[in-house]
């Protein structure tokens, strides 16, 4: 089994850190957040205090970081990944940035004599706890095959979507399609109450019929429909507003440089960046529901809670 650094033990990072230990591997995570570090130590996760010591003398490096910034500074510093890991090291991120991030960790890993496998994931906390998450990897062929080995045991699906940057060009067209998706359910559910329909009756006939999708099935905006549907606890995060933001901002720059007009991905961000400026951009994504109803006001949200 390999030796492993995990750099960001957070809400993602945390639970494949801990499920790849439970695999059989030695994890060594770092993570400047005390409550993510002791999280992550319950779960078997070797914790110290530098990404240097994290990622000395290892096989892997994984990275699960917020931002693209962060990515860029994690690989880059000055006691950084590229400083300090053995340059035998499969370098993967799984984090969700903008192309241009990517392929500079790419190309600067190839300069330094590293590979790197763009490595971002789909399936949310929930997928991260149970290992049934989607990966999507971008990378050399025999990059990529060492990196299935290492992520089949966080995954339920494993993706070789081709050479460098191409997990993350999935990713971003997921995510893009995830947000426009929630717009849908966001105002289907509104119209649907409007009209006297009962919630979770409706709930039924769209999830056998042409309005599934995933926000449905996941995050129906209704307290009492389904069971990991935010609005069951005043629609705490289980996807933020500000990491939806983040993610189709990156999506629509990408369809901008393709020359792509993107309405659709356009009136979802305006709705996320709504939120934040309404203080709510630690709410989960599918708030956005507020916009869709007719006086601001939804069923399973206390602003004052």
């Amino acid at each position: 089994m390999a030796t492993i650094a995990w750099i960001g033990l957070g809400h993602m990072g945390g639970p494949m850190a801990g499920n790849l230990v439970a695999a059989g591997h030695v994890v060594r995570g770092v993570d400047p957040v005390p409550a993510a570090r002791t999280a992550a130590a319950e779960r078997g996760v070797r914790v110290v205090a530098t990404v240097e010591e994290a990622v000395r003398e290892v096989d892997a490096v994984f990275t699960s970081l917020p931002r693209s910034e962060h990515v860029r500074e994690v690989y880059g510093g000055e006691d950084g990944v590229w400083a300090a890991a053995p340059a035998s090291a499969l370098l993967l991120d799984t984090s969700t940035v903008d192309v241009a991030t990517s392929r500079f960790c790419h190309e600067a890993s190839v300069e330094r004599g590293f590979r790197f496998v763009d490595s971002p994931v789909s399936g949310g906390i929930a997928g991260a706890e149970a290992a049934t998450l989607t990966f999507m990897l971008g990378g050399e062929p025999a990059d990529v095959a060492e990196a299935t080995e290492l992520v089949e045991p966080l995954a339920a699906h494993v993706f070789d979507l081709g050479g460098p940057t191409m997990g993350i060009a999935a990713k971003l067209a997921n995510n893009l399609m995830l947000f426009v998706s929630l717009l849908g359910v966001a105002e289907g559910s509104q119209l649907a109450a409007e009209l006297g329909l009962d919630p979770a009756k409706f709930f039924e006939v769209a999830s056998v019929s042409s309005g599934e999708s995933w926000p449905l099935r996941t995050w129906y905006p209704a307290p009492g429909v389904v069971p990991t549907s935010p609005a069951n606890r005043n629609f705490d995060a289980t996807f933020s507003a500000e990491l939806s933001q983040k993610d189709l901002s990156f999506a629509l720059a990408a369809g901008e440089a393709a020359g792509l007009p993107m309405p659709a991905s356009r009136i979802a961000l305006e709705q996320f960046e709504r939120l934040i400026a309404e203080g709510l951009g630690g709410k989960d994504a599918s708030l956005i529901v507020k916009y869709a109803s007719a006086d601001g006001s939804v069923a399973g949200f206390d602003p004052e809670a």
